[in-house]
């Protein structure tokens, strides 16, 4: 049995959808739809980390642990090493971080990028991708591209089309290669407790704040991140009012 925890960052503040967290679909909030996908993972533990006394009485009265977190994090992961802090976690403890608007997200999926890490005790991050068939998708800067190295470690992350394929990109034909594939990452991570430290002490990375990536800090630092093709593609999360309706529908079945 793989052993993990799972952090459910979980924000009141959003620009779009203000309490998003806390939006009704069917009988439960958002984020108690993320805490059952969570169960049904297996996890040792689920944590919801906020900085909202709304979101935490809310987690707490359905006994779920709850680590109050300060309001100032510059990033998720910052967010997270507090938790790890709190919780008084080993530095080889394996933590999935599981974002509070994805009510969607398959259980087998936090397993398998749990199990990832587990098994490339190289990596201090495990992450996943998924192919990517449509043009549109490859072109488009707000699906991150990822590359991997033979052994499936992250080289690089970008939200330009990489790798470039030189003879076919060119403008008036962008046809994509028969060589080689691209791949969309996704983001669900798992990291060692240990690394979740180190991370909370380091300055953002010039790449990372150019291509706002997060990520790129870790690779920035030399450490590894392990990418493997996700089993299944996930539903998209949460982030406008047509994205909860079609929540809404799915979750009603």
């Amino acid at each position: 049995m793989i052993d993990f925890h799972i952090v459910i960052p979980s924000r009141y503040g959003s620009s779009r959808l203000p309490g998003k967290p806390l939006l009704q679909i069917g009988d439960l909030p958002m984020v108690m739809h993320v805490v059952q996908r969570a169960s049904e993972s297996g996890a040792a533990s689920i944590t919801v980390a906020t900085d909202d006394e709304r979101i935490a009485g809310i987690a707490s009265a359905a006994g779920v642990d709850v680590c109050m977190t300060a309001a100032d994090h510059p990033s998720g992961t910052d967010r997270l090493a507090e938790v790890v802090e709190k919780m008084d976690w080993d530095d080889d403890a394996v933590i999935v971080n599981l974002q509070g608007d994805e009510p969607l997200m398959p259980p087998r999926l936090l397993q398998q990028v749990a199990a990832n890490l587990q098994e490339n005790p190289a990596a201090s991050i495990a992450t996943l991708c998924t192919e990517i068939t449509q043009q549109q998708e490859l072109f488009n800067p707000n699906a991150v591209k990822v590359v991997m190295d033979r052994s499936g470690f992250a080289l690089y992350f970008s939200r330009a089309p990489i790798p470039w394929y030189r003879d076919g990109f060119a403008l008036e034909k962008r046809e994509q290669p028969q060589m080689l594939q691209h791949y969309r990452h996704l983001g669900l991570y798992a990291y060692r407790a240990g690394f979740l430290r180190r991370f909370s002490s380091w300055q953002p990375a010039p790449v990372e704040q150019c291509e706002a990536l997060e990520q790129l800090r870790a690779l920035w630092m030399g450490e590894k991140i392990h990418v493997a093709e996700a089993l299944e593609t996930p539903p998209a999360g949460v982030d406008t009012q047509e994205d909860l309706q079609r929540v809404r529908a799915a979750l009603s079945h």
